[in-house]
């Protein structure tokens, strides 16, 4: 099989490579290739990629870059709630590399963690059907270590400007761990209460006013939290919920424009 075991974490592989198009492109290729999964893909750069709504990201050497493949990870119905997974996952390993005193770090809906209140990374999740029948789930992530984007939709930063000491062979393992733990607590799809309430134990704004971009129009409302697929809750001014289930979220001190955000953002 494809790459070699991590120490550790019985069942996961990892190939590693110095520089690819796409570590999501190159999981899935492998997954059509026959690979069984619990593969990870990193490579120390990339030149090229899919964003969330076609938005770009720069991919340079010395942040991480990692994919994670997976073959039938849950009951198609229950895929849905993997994006809160990997949101809690990244922010756990992140965390794990020690954050300085004072530091915020918490989950941004839908796919993005926030450090600082900037943004330091962005999360990817796709899926294809293999020959077979089985399904294909790549979650990748980009995580700024060193560099990141300039600003655009929202403030962007890096772990070692503020003060994380991380490399990403370190931030690898720890995501690697994390990734691992939040799977065996989501447990196939049964465990999705206990990770909706890790991910709102650590999401920005709960409760607060905020603004959602959505494709042809923006909403405002108080922040409820979250459905137990993800689906943003918006309590809108005549006092109706409103469930959201893809758009731009701005807090009250957020800059509201375009560009690039992160190093990798999740395309729906």
């Amino acid at each position: 099989m494809t790459g070699s075991p991590i120490e550790g974490l019985a069942g996961w592989r990892r190939l590693d490579l110095m520089s690819v198009g796409s570590t999501n492109s190159e999981a899935m290729t492998l997954a059509h290739d026959g690979d069984p999964g619990h593969l990870w893909i990193t490579a120390g750069e990339q030149l090229s990629g899919r964003g969330r709504r076609g938005r770009g990201w720069t991919s340079p050497p010395g942040n991480l870059y990692a994919s994670a493949l997976m073959i039938d990870p849950a009951p198609p119905a229950a895929l849905s709630s993997l994006p809160l997974v990997v949101a809690v996952a990244v922010r756990d390993a992140i965390a794990a590399c020690g954050l300085p005193e004072g530091a915020r770090l918490k989950i941004k809906w839908p796919n993005d963690i926030l450090l600082n209140d900037a943004k330091c990374c962005g999360m990817l999740l796709e899926s294809q059907n293999l020959r077979g029948g089985s399904m294909a789930v790549v979650f990748g992530c980009g995580i700024n270590i060193v560099t990141y984007p300039d600003p655009g939709l929202y403030s962007a930063t890096a772990l070692n400007r503020e003060g994380i000491a991380a490399t990403p062979e370190t931030l690898f393992l720890h995501l690697a761990r994390a990734f691992d733990d939040a799977l065996v607590l989501w447990d196939h799809g049964h465990g999705i209460g206990a990770i909706r309430e890790r991910w709102l134990a650590d999401a920005q704004g709960i409760g607060e006013a905020i603004t959602v971009n959505l494709a042809n129009e923006r909403v405002e409302g108080l922040f409820e939290g979250i459905d137990p697929h993800g689906i943003l809750l918006l309590r809108t001014g005549n006092g109706t919920l409103r469930p959201i289930s893809a758009g731009d979220l701005f807090f009250d001190t957020s800059n509201i424009g375009g560009g690039t955000a992160s190093a990798r953002e999740q395309q729906e």
